[in-house]
């Protein structure tokens, strides 16, 4: 009988601790959605436009695309003969029209013929798209191309490569809109860490590939040289020249090439031929409602994820993922010796940097709420486990469900059994949270501190202040000092009292 009334006075203590921490995860959901409320209401106001279209956004990260354009420039055997609209004489003039204006060597081959029919006939929706996508990085890979001098037909190359998905990743771990491998990255200072990887940086993968393409040249004096060299490497292309008595010519050294180079400068030629002359082949691209510069950067000062920018400024994630795709975990760190930059839409830029203090401090605030590492000590102390499970959803990535529950992705990691960094939409991962309780938690509280006086500086809130002086909070402050809302301003003196 004993027994059964300790089991029952147990489960009822669980219970009504159970129903505490419930609602204490409440309070504290409603304190953070109260102060992000507040710090927007602050915000010095800027006419905004509309964010990117969400279906655009999906556009310009579409895998599907580079699936398709991959296995065209892998798989197909260009000799065969495709049948299309097109008369032979038609394409020769065009393609001698093409030659006349540009500097590489284009001139009618029967398997160029075979991989344009190809791409018009089986792939005019792919190229609409992509013609959208374009007027995105276009205009900023021309003013590189230029910079170095490299022909700025070279812009189509990006199409091959990577269908300008900035994320594209080949079956060999080619990365980027100009899948550089790991190696390459490095020779070109592209830096790769935990949280960064530069390959899928857009400004800084380019400036790397017109220095490689300029290297390139000067090896072997010709364009078409140059592109086969970028995909099958130097080394390859010097063995199909020996191969081929010492021919200069790739049409003449192209059965001595692996077959994915030998397809790899017709589908370049082809891709910009369907440029040149999109119009006579009756597509119709669509308009992008957005350009690479009407974008800009602002140096980050503090670390700080994706989901509280989307939160702050009322940006979607999707678009903030798409326009720095160069953060692996959804989140900009923060190093003194090293700049990171984030990268919006300028009306929304111009919202960050009238209000930066005040989106910092929301940050700040946001750190209060982290778990602590608590210290042993030799006190009666129990901890409770609390565990919860998320539901993935679609563009979540390990260190966004991270930080929105204030744990660590590697703990994620060992509590789900996940070993890489792939989540599946739709799935539930485990989240565990520790609460300590402490018997002598009351006499702690009863010690007394020192009255003391703090000067307010330059981007302080009232939650970095009491971050300083333990076991004080913001609302200790706001009492103190007759403080109703979250405002102050450098030069103040609090009352810190104990």
């Amino acid at each position: 009988m004993n027994r059964f009334k300790i089991i029952v006075g147990l489960f009822l203590t669980s219970l009504s601790f159970a129903q505490e921490l419930k609602k204490e995860v409440v309070d504290v959901a409603v304190v953070k959605s109260n102060y992000l409320d507040s710090i927007k209401a602050s915000f010095n106001s800027h006419n905004t436009s509309n964010c990117i279209d969400q279906r655009w956004l999906a556009e310009l990260t579409n895998e599907d695309i580079f699936e398709e354009i991959y296995s065209d420039v892998i798989e197909t055997d260009i000799d065969s003969l495709v049948t299309f609209d097109l008369p032979t004489d038609v394409l020769k003039k065009r393609l001698k029209a093409l030659d006349d204006k540009s500097p590489f060597n284009i001139e009618y081959n029967p398997a160029l013929e075979n991989v344009i029919k190809n791409f018009l006939k089986k792939r005019q929706s792919a190229y609409e798209r992509l013609m959208a996508i374009s007027e995105y990085y276009f205009p900023m890979f021309e003013e590189h191309l230029a910079k170095y001098n490299v022909p700025l037909e070279i812009k189509y190359l990006a199409i091959v490569e990577s269908a300008l998905n900035p994320k594209a990743k080949s079956r060999v771990g080619a990365t980027g809109l100009w899948q550089f491998m790991y190696p390459t990255g490095k020779q070109y200072d592209l830096e790769v860490n935990s949280f960064v990887d530069e390959r899928y940086d857009p400004l800084k993968a380019t400036e790397a590939a017109c220095q490689y393409l300029s290297s390139l040249y000067q090896i072997f004096g010709d364009w078409s040289m140059v592109l086969a060299s970028y995909n099958a490497g130097p080394g390859n292309v010097s063995k199909a020249i020996r191969r081929s008595g010492g021919s200069q010519n790739y049409w003449n050294i192209r059965k001595n090439l692996p077959r994915e180079t030998a397809n790899y400068v017709p589908a370049f030629l082809a891709t910009m031929y369907i440029y040149e002359y999109h119009k006579e082949h009756n597509f119709k691209p669509k308009k992008a409602p957005l350009t690479y510069f009407e974008t800009d950067t602002i140096m980050i000062k503090r670390r700080i994820s994706f989901e509280q920018i989307s939160e702050l400024l009322d940006v979607p994630m999707e678009q903030i993922t798409f326009l720095n795709p160069i953060y692996k975990l959804d989140i900009i760190p923060y190093q003194e010796d090293k700049a990171h930059f984030l990268r919006l839409p300028k009306d929304k830029l111009g919202i960050f940097v009238s209000n930066e203090e005040k989106i910092y401090a929301y940050v700040d605030f946001l750190d209060t709420f982290k778990e602590k590492t608590i210290l042993p000590t030799e006190t009666n102390e129990a901890i409770v486990s609390n565990t919860k499970y998320h539901k993935i959803r679609k563009g979540e990535s390990l260190g966004l469900i991270a930080n929105k529950y204030n744990v660590s992705v590697s703990q994620l990691k060992k509590w789900n059994g996940i070993r890489g960094n792939s989540i599946q939409a739709g799935k539930k991962i485990k989240i565990i949270s520790s609460v300590h309780i402490s018997s002598n938690s009351t006499e702690n509280n009863n010690q007394n501190t020192e009255n003391q006086i703090y000067r307010v500086r330059k981007g302080d809130s009232l939650y970095s202040i009491a971050k300083k002086f333990p076991g004080i909070s913001a609302e200790d402050i706001k009492k103190w000092n007759g403080i109703s809302g979250n405002n102050i301003r450098p030069g103040m003196t609090l009352n810190i009292n104990g």
